[in-house]
């Protein structure tokens, strides 16, 4: 990965994390970008978020943001100003609950193993 497609990854996190806590909408809940990852011709970025709350709220929430998305891009591409502005895809970051499942797994291993 180049370091101009690194530079657009944070950029792009750190615009939207703060473009998405603007919103609005009354669906998004408390959310966050945890990553960005752009393809190298710029064209596509997918859109990481953590959503804290229920399935329900995250349902919601990635929802709102479906419904921004248009806003959202217009407004990153005042802000980065680049030859192609990405076409934006959101996805539900699920890192914390792979590491819980995974912390869990570990505890009941510990639990047989002290039996």
């Amino acid at each position: 990965m180049t370091q101009r497609i690194e530079k657009v990854q944070k950029l792009a996190r750190r615009v939207l994390g703060e473009l998405i806590h603007d919103l609005k909408d009354p669906r998004i809940g408390f959310a966050s970008v945890t990553a960005v990852r752009v393809t190298p011709d710029l064209r596509h970025a997918r859109v990481f978020v953590s959503v804290l709350g229920e399935e329900d709220d995250q349902v919601r929430t990635m929802q709102g943001l479906e419904s921004a998305k248009p806003h959202l891009r217009g407004e990153l591409g005042r802000q980065m100003r680049l030859k192609y502005l990405p076409e934006l895809v959101f996805e539900l970051d699920k890192v914390e609950e792979k590491a819980g499942r995974i912390e869990a797994l570990l505890h009941k291993i510990h639990e047989e193993e002290d039996r």
